[in-house]
C-alpha cells in the first residue's frame, strides 16, 4: 500500500525521477502507438479509468457474472502481515527508515507466528459481518508468505517454517468467506527490483520472477476469488507485461476478480483512505486502515471509532461500492485488542442492521446534518449517527412516505409529511441503537431528495 501519510498523487510525483530514467526501456517494450505517460505518472491508464487497456473481450463479457458475489458482499477485511509486523513500526519502515538489507532480513528469522493464527483473523471477520478477506502474500519488503520455489526469502524457509498463505486460505474457507490475495509488484528486496527500470536484462529476470510467483499463487491453493495488485513501481504496463500477466491469471482462475493496480483497468477501482465513487457502472472498493497504519505499528493509537467505521460502510453502500477495512496483526499473529473491540462492535451493529447494507441499491438521498442513507427498492433507511432525541426531520423528500419504523426493533413511528419536510415525532431521547440507529421509511416509489426545491419553494417571511 501507499504510505498512509502520503497521497497516491504525491507518491507518484516523487517517483517521477525514476520513471524518466526508465524512458528508454519503455520505448523498447511499449507498442509503437502507446502514448507516453506524463511525468510522475506510471501509466496512461490513470488518465482514463474507463479505458479498456489490454483487456481480452472474454474478461469484460463475463464480468457481471464474476462480480455478482462481490457486489453483494459489500464489506471485506484487509490483512497486512509480514516482517514489518515483527518490527512493529509501520509497513514502510524498511524504506522510510532506510534499514540496511542485512539488518532487515533478521526479521525473517524472528517472524514466528503462532500456529494457525489466520483462524483468528477469519473468525473476527465473520463476527464483524465481513464477507471476504484479502491478505498480503508479498508486500513491498519482498518476503513471500507462502511455500515458493523461486526464493528462499519465504515463510517455509525462514522463521515461520510453514506456509502461512495455506493456513490463511484454509481458515477463510473454514468460515465460509471468500479468499483474496494481495500481491505487491514493487519489491525492495529483489536485486532487480529497481534496476529493472533501466536494464533490459534485469527487467527480463524480474518480470519472469514476478510472473512465476503469481503463477504459484494462482495454481497451488484452489479457487481464489480476488487478486489485489499493488504499487507497480518502477515499470508501466508494457514493462510488467501486464496483459500477459492477467491472461495467465484468468487462464488459471477463470472466475477471479482483479483490481486495477498493475496498470490495467481490471474489474474494479481502489480509492485508498478515502471514499470516492466511480462514475457510471464502474465497480469500486474503498480500502482503509483501522488506525493510520496498514502493518502493525505498536505506537499508532489513532483508531477509528465503531461509529466512524459504520458511517464509512454506509457511505460506500449508498454509492454502490465496497469497503475493505484493514487489520495489522502482530508478528506473533495476535490481533491488536483495539482492532478486535472495534470490529466486534461493528459486527454487533451489522447483526441487527446488516440487510440495510448487503441488500442496498444506489441511493440518491444524502443531505442531513445527523444521518446518512441507504436504500433497498422503495425503502429508505435513515441511519442516524447523531441522535437529536424527541423528533427527527428530513428535508426535501420528494416521494410520499407510507410508513416509518425503527429497523432493529420494528417499532412503528409517528410521522407527518408536507411538500418540504418529513417529520418523525415522539422518539426516545436516547438513541435506541448503537453506534448508529436506523429508521426504515417506506415510500410509494423510489425515494429521492431535492434540497434545492426546498430552498426555492419553501414559504418565506415578509421583509
Amino acid at each position: 500500500m501507499i504510505n498512509s501519510k502520503m497521497s497516491r498523487r504525491a507518491w507518484l510525483k516523487g517517483a517521477g525521477a525514476s520513471l524518466v530514467s526508465a524512458a528508454a526501456l519503455r520505448a523498447q517494450t511499449a507498442p509503437a502507438t502507446q502514448t507516453a505517460p506524463p511525468e510522475g505518472q506510471t501509466s496512461t491508464h490513470l488518465l482514463d479509468p474507463q479505458q479498456n487497456v489490454g483487456e481480452p473481450a472474454a474478461i469484460a463479457a463475463n464480468r457481471a457474472q464474476r462480480m455478482q458475489w462481490w457486489h453483494a458482499a459489500k464489506f471485506g477485511m484487509f490483512i497486512h502481515w509480514g516482517l514489518y509486523s515483527v518490527h512493529g513500526r509501520h509497513e514502510w519502515a524498511m524504506e522510510d527508515e532506510a534499514i540496511p538489507i542485512d539488518e532487515y532480513m533478521q526479521f525473517a528469522k524472528q517472524f514466528k507466528p503462532k500456529p494457525n493464527a489466520p483462524r483468528d483473523f477469519a473468525r473476527l471477520a465473520k463476527r464483524a459481518g465481513q464477507k471476504y478477506m484479502v491478505m498480503t502474500t508479498k508486500h513491498h519488503e519482498g518476503f513471500c508468505n507462502w511455500d515458493t520455489k523461486l526464493t528462499n526469502y519465504c515463510a517455509t524457509k525462514q522463521g515461520p517454517g510453514r506456509d502461512l498463505v495455506r493456513e490463511y486460505v484454509e481458515a477463510v474457507r473454514g468460515e465460509g468467506l471468500r479468499v483474496g490475495f494481495y500481491y505487491s509488484l514493487m519489491d525492495w528486496h529483489h536485486p532487480d527490483g529497481a534496476r529493472c527500470a533501466t536494464d533490459e536484462a534485469a527487467r527480463r529476470r524480474f518480470v519472469d520472477y514476478t510472473h512465476g510467483l503469481i503463477r504459484e499463487l494462482m495454481t497451488n491453493y484452489g479457487k481464489i476469488d480476488v487478486l489485489w495488485y499493488d504499487v507497480a513501481w518502477p515499470l508501466d504496463a508494457a514493462g510488467w507485461e501486464s496483459e500477459k500477466m492477467n491472461e495467465m491469471v484468468f487462464q488459471l482462475q477463470p472466475e477471479i476478480i482483479v483490481n486495477n493496480r498493475n496498470h490495467l483497468q481490471g474489474d474494479f477501482s481502489t480509492p485508498e483512505q478515502h471514499i470516492t465513487a466511480e462514475k457510471g457502472d464502474r465497480a469500486w472498493e474503498s480500502c482503509m486502515t483501522l488506525n493510520d497504519s496498514w502493518g502493525y505499528q505498536r505506537a499508532d493509537d489513532s483508531w477509528k471509532s465503531p461509529k466512524t467505521v459504520v458511517r464509512n460502510l454506509i457511505q460506500c453502500a449508498r454509492d454502490g461500492g465496497n469497503y475493505l477495512l484493514n487489520i495489522g496483526p502482530r508478528g506473533d499473529g495476535s490481533i491488536p485488542e483495539e482492532s478486535v473491540r472495534v470490529l466486534e462492535e461493528v459486527g454487533g451493529w451489522m447483526s441487527r442492521n446488516g440487510d440495510t447494507i448487503y441488500k442496498s441499491d444506489l441511493c440518491q438521498p444524502r443531505r442531513s446534518n445527523y444521518a446518512s442513507f441507504t436504500r433497498t427498492g422503495n425503502t429508505l433507511f435513515m441511519h442516524v449517527h447523531f441522535w437529536p432525541g424527541g423528533d427527527l426531520e428530513l428535508g426535501g423528500l420528494m416521494t410520499k412516505a407510507t410508513s416509518a419504523r425503527m429497523y432493529a426493533s420494528n417499532q412503528k413511528l409517528e410521522f407527518k409529511q408536507d411538500p418540504y419536510q418529513l417529520k418523525l415525532s415522539n422518539l426516545p431521547q436516547q438513541p435506541p441503537d448503537h453506534p448508529v440507529t436506523t429508521i426504515a421509511i417506506e415510500c410509494e416509489a423510489e425515494p429521492t431528495q431535492d434540497n434545492i426545491f426546498v430552498r426555492k419553494e419553501k414559504p418565506r417571511d415578509g421583509v
